[in-house]
């Protein structure tokens, strides 16, 4: 006999439901706790003494809160399906008129009974921390746009022409901020003590002449400088501050970027990845944190609709709407692949790249497609290619790509 146990999940609990062939057998809560989860494996067990493959585990993934249950079924070797909530309401919509936590379990029990899904395939543990590790550095990316344009708004006021003589995105531009957030400031010190604090302030390796023509620039600029405010003013303080976070939100942007490529060095798909010309390190590990172990698709528009740029189509009568991609998949992902082949079109090399040839046959004529369609459709074609490539674990090649 085959048995059907749904889980609706909330924080910390579970709403359980068991159902054998025909009936619901057994309801109840389950707190996210090792006795709840010890008295769940010995309710299992009643039911399935014979062969454990008879029961069937379905759930609603529910970001963190899911996360435990997952764990546990995962440990205990059970089979089990993970829905995301649009396809659990598109599965259980025609039985769902009350919304409340036992309903919903009992619906996507009697749902999963009528229209089976696939079971979740376990893959390597590496692909979980890297996908948050991703996640965190989108949050941290997030934060870093938001402090850009704090520090630009108060640099404004305060030394405007600091943007002008170093590069904002620079450390040096960052540690000056901190040390000279004022003109006045500039002009308390001598060109020789200037030069030494941006000596001693970048990484890079700077001479000492060119350290002089920077100090000298620094100067000139504090010298014709007119700031909206004096250098004892509040904001000041507030420069001085967001400098200093942006610095350490780049540098925790390194970290975590040096962190995912040790954990990614050992996946298959990463030499695949840095075979293509115009992907760094960066973009790869990122590619593989968002998109996971891509052997888990059965084809390419399965991919597709995962990334979110599979084809919408609308038509009525002689009424026929202009494609749209459905942009449901995972937009984090899409947003780097939309950036992977900006900076392959963008990459001026010797490397020979037929993606973007691709992209630019479709910009010509006949097609004339617009820059977006052109560099959707091309991240289709590099989604294709990379598929194929990691199932026969052969790196990127012009010439075979030709052929």
């Amino acid at each position: 006999m085959k048995y059907v146990a749904a889980f609706d999940i909330s924080m910390g609990k579970s709403f359980m439901v068991l159902y054998d062939e025909e009936n619901c057998i057994n309801q109840e809560w389950i707190p996210h706790t090792v006795e709840s989860f010890i008295h769940l494996k010995q309710l299992f067990a009643k039911y399935t003494k014979v062969d454990s493959n008879t029961l069937e585990i379905v759930f609603e993934a529910t970001g963190v809160y899911s996360k435990a249950l997952e764990r546990f079924f995962m440990e205990e070797g059970y089979r089990y399906t993970k829905l995301n909530p649009l396809e659990a309401s598109f599965q259980s919509k025609t039985l769902r008129s009350n919304k409340n936590d036992k309903v919903d379990a009992h619906n996507l029990a009697l749902s999963h009974m009528k229209s089976k899904s696939n079971f979740y395939k376990k893959s390597d543990q590496k692909y979980d921390e890297l996908k948050q590790l991703s996640r965190y550095y989108s949050e941290i990316d997030e934060e870093l746009s938001v402090m850009r344009g704090r520090l630009h708004s108060c640099v404004q006021v305060t030394f405007p022409e600091l943007e002008q003589v170093f590069t904002t995105k620079s450390s040096l531009f960052l540690n000056i901020a901190q040390i000279y957030p004022h003109p006045n400031l500039v002009l308390k010190d001598s060109k020789t003590i200037i030069k030494n604090k941006i000596l001693k302030n970048t990484k890079k390796n700077l001479s000492s002449f060119r350290a002089q023509k920077k100090a000298e620039m620094l100067i000139t600029a504090a010298q014709n400088s007119f700031p909206a405010v004096d250098e004892f003013h509040p904001v000041i303080l507030q420069v001085k501050h967001y400098a200093y976070r942006y610095q350490e939100l780049v540098d925790q942007k390194n970290e975590i970027t040096e962190l995912m490529d040790n954990i990614a060095q050992s996946l298959p798909e990463y030499n695949v990845l840095l075979s293509f010309p115009g992907v760094g390190i960066n973009s790869a590990v990122r590619v593989i944190a968002e998109l996971g172990d891509i052997r888990r698709f059965d084809n390419s528009k399965q991919i597709n609709a995962f990334v979110g740029i599979d084809i919408r189509r609308y038509q009525s009568g002689k009424f026929q709407m202009r494609d749209k991609i459905n942009k449901r998949g995972n937009k984090i992902l899409r947003k780097i692949l939309y950036q992977v082949i900006i900076n392959m079109i963008r990459t001026k090399t010797i490397e020979d790249n037929h993606i973007k040839e691709h992209y630019y046959r479709l910009k010509s004529e006949p097609m004339n497609k617009c820059h977006k369609v052109a560099v959707i459709a091309t991240i289709n074609k590099f989604l294709r290619i990379l598929f194929y490539l990691i199932k026969k674990e052969t790196l990127y090649s012009y010439e075979k790509a030709i052929a």
